[in-house]
């Protein structure tokens, strides 16, 4: 029979993540800046790819101050590749409040924390545990997997009242000191054993004892996943003009998908080589050949792209787009991970 969880379970899981935590560079102390930095980078991003975009971030950025007065196409270069591009927005929005409202130094409690543009409660129940040894829960996708399965709990686990009673019942289980760690082993717990694809790796998890789901045969049916909606599928023809050694691109609409962002100039709509010829004619860009051809799907999370690009060597250098050398794009233009494909 599964053991009842409780201090016990709280014990195992600091010991086990004092012992087997990965070495971060976010970890590598208890700045509330770096566990901000770093836990809105890791939303819907692998931890490896996150580890470079941080030490970049930090080597560009390394307080509040220089985030809150950093240029916006900065920022989206830095951002480049994440996506989600209001997230740094927002995150430099929080910092100018810090700045003006705090004199730089950041909030501790969590409800001011949770105050900020940008942080939710899971963030903000993250840096209050991690840097200020509040018992305050950071409820994810993995810690919610986790306590799932320990319970053997069949509810619908994107619901905001079943996160607010699963918050609820682990600040219950926190200990009066080392509120940060138990917090990170859940989370960590999440990532390495109680895995979300594949068999969980009950046989090394500190946590098995405790485990309904285990003991019943059930890990794999949880979590309980509601049916996915169809995304909207939207095809693209993008044309990359060149022009001596120059690339067009333009910058997006204000209130538009990937706002602010660069894109190298497209239509929402299929063309052939001809037709995409002739577009790039009525641009004025004197197209002279025809290059290569390739295609691509980009993801977002409640629309598909699928793209065809068109890579064109013209002439002339219409007013209508930005020409940008090797250097400039690489160093300068923040493009999207969409348009990322055709660099």
């Amino acid at each position: 029979m599964a053991k009842e969880i409780n201090w016990d379970f709280t014990r195992e899981m600091m010991s086990w993540y004092r012992q087997n935590r990965r070495d971060l560079p976010w970890r590598k102390d208890r700045d509330p800046y770096h566990v901000w930095v770093s836990e809105i980078m890791l939303q819907q991003t692998r931890v490896e790819a996150v580890k470079g975009y941080y030490q970049r971030f930090m080597t560009r950025l390394p307080d509040i101050a220089a985030l809150a007065s950093a240029d916006e196409q900065t920022l989206l270069k830095l951002w480049e590749g994440l996506g989600y591009y209001n997230r740094v927005r927002n995150m430099r929005r929080a910092a100018e409040l810090i700045v003006k409202e705090r004199s730089g130094r950041f909030p501790e409690r969590y409800e001011d924390i949770l105050s900020l543009p940008g942080i939710g409660e899971y963030t903000a129940g993250a840096i209050a545990s991690i840097c200020f040894e509040q018992k305050t829960a950071a409820v994810d996708g993995n810690v919610l997997r986790v306590i799932s399965r320990l319970l053997e709990d069949r509810s619908d686990m994107k619901s905001a009242s079943v996160k607010k009673r699963i918050r609820a019942y682990l600040e219950g289980l926190y200990p009066d000191s080392g509120c940060g760690d138990f917090t990170q082993s859940l989370i960590e717990l999440g990532a390495l054993i109680c895995v979300p694809k594949g068999e969980p790796k009950c046989g090394i998890c500190p946590a098995a004892d405790f485990c309904r789901s285990r003991e019943r045969g059930t890990t794999m049916e949880l979590p309980v996943r509601p049916a996915k909606k169809e995304r909207k599928k939207v095809i693209k023809t993008v044309l990359i003009l060149s022009c001596d050694g120059r690339t067009a691109v333009r910058k997006r609409g204000k209130n538009c998908l990937l706002a602010g962002m660069y894109e190298f100039p497209n239509v929402d709509e299929p063309l052939n080589a001809e037709q995409a010829i002739a577009v790039a004619e009525e641009w004025g860009c004197s197209p002279a050949d025809l290059l290569r051809e390739t295609a691509c799907t980009h993801v977002f999370s409640h629309v598909e792209w699928e793209m065809t690009g068109y890579y064109i060597s013209c002439a002339a250098e219409s007013d209508r787009f930005k020409w940008v050398d090797k250097k400039e794009m690489e160093e300068k233009i923040p493009l999207p991970s969409a348009f990322l494909y055709f660099v």
